[in-house]
């Protein structure tokens, strides 16, 4: 199981206002940009902008980082080897799978596994 990504997360109202400074900082555009239920995700550099409304920002604030695994399945074995708790199985999303868990020691994150054509468009473009 290897760690392909790590993202630290930004939390913004407005995903647009948002997304210039980070360009200019990163010197890239954004890898990534979608609507997933009632907010926008932006990737750029190492840098998940999740954009929308505090209330509907608020459900996902429990995690300190999305990280992108290789393989999702290794992962919930190497996670439950180490007394993490899944606190949201794995379900689909617009680019893999992904899940949350809490380790042992209280950390919150958000492992995500990517589709093949979002590895190839993100990590060896």
């Amino acid at each position: 199981m290897s760690i392909l990504k790590t993202y630290a997360r930004l939390w913004t109202d407005d995903l647009d206002r948002a997304l210039p400074l980070l360009a200019e900082l990163t010197g890239a555009e954004p890898d990534l940009r979608l609507a997933f239920h009632a907010v926008e995700l932006a990737a750029i550099g190492d840098f998940l902008v999740i954009a929308g409304p505090a209330e509907e920002r608020a459900k996902y604030a429990h995690a300190s980082a999305t990280v992108v695994v290789e393989d999702l399945d290794a992962l919930v074995l190497t996670l439950k080897a180490a007394d993490a708790i899944i606190t949201t199985p794995t379900t689909s999303g617009p680019t893999g799978r992904f899940l949350y868990a809490r380790h042992a020691d209280g950390a919150e994150v958000e492992y995500v596994e990517w589709t093949p054509e979002v590895i190839r468009r993100v990590i060896h473009r």
